[in-house]
């Protein structure tokens, strides 16, 4: 049944309201969805597991454990194939320098996730670890 016009209204409202909050997530769930390129994963993923299976009909008609063995890594070495992603490569260079003082600051032209104001303001979680980490430095620990 498809959504009416106010549902999809909604849905893409939310949609952008979770992309503005946090970037990250929303972009790990997008990449959940199969791309073009996961149909020979799938393929030679599936061609692992039934060779496999194959293998360990034959170990287990010859009694011959090993082969067993090997069949059954095959087959679950073609089935972590199949379901994996393929890997994104990271961003190139570092996100923030050390000062001289040990504290670390953002690098310039990064700019910081969500687009939140100044220090004190409700920041991303992560900068408010680390601003909890530099308060309980500066105090000596606690």
């Amino acid at each position: 049944m498809p959504l009416s016009e106010h549902e999809q209204r909604l849905l893409s409202q939310m949609e952008q309201q979770l992309l503005n909050d946090d970037p990250k997530f929303a972009s790990a769930m997008k990449g959940s969805h199969r791309r073009g390129g996961s149909a020979g994963r799938l393929l030679l993923g599936g061609a692992g597991i039934v060779v496999g299976l194959l293998l360990l009909v034959v170990g287990v008609a010859s009694q011959q454990v090993l082969v067993g063995v090997v069949a059954f890594v095959l087959m679950l070495a073609g089935a972590a194939y199949a379901i994996s992603s393929p890997r994104r490569a990271p961003a190139p260079g570092p996100v923030g320098v050390v000062q001289g003082d040990g504290r670390t600051a953002r690098r310039p032209g990064r700019t910081v996730r969500g687009g939140k104001g100044a220090p004190g303001s409700s920041g991303s979680f992560m900068e408010r670890m680390e601003e909890r980490w530099q308060k309980r430095r500066d105090e000596g620990g606690r």
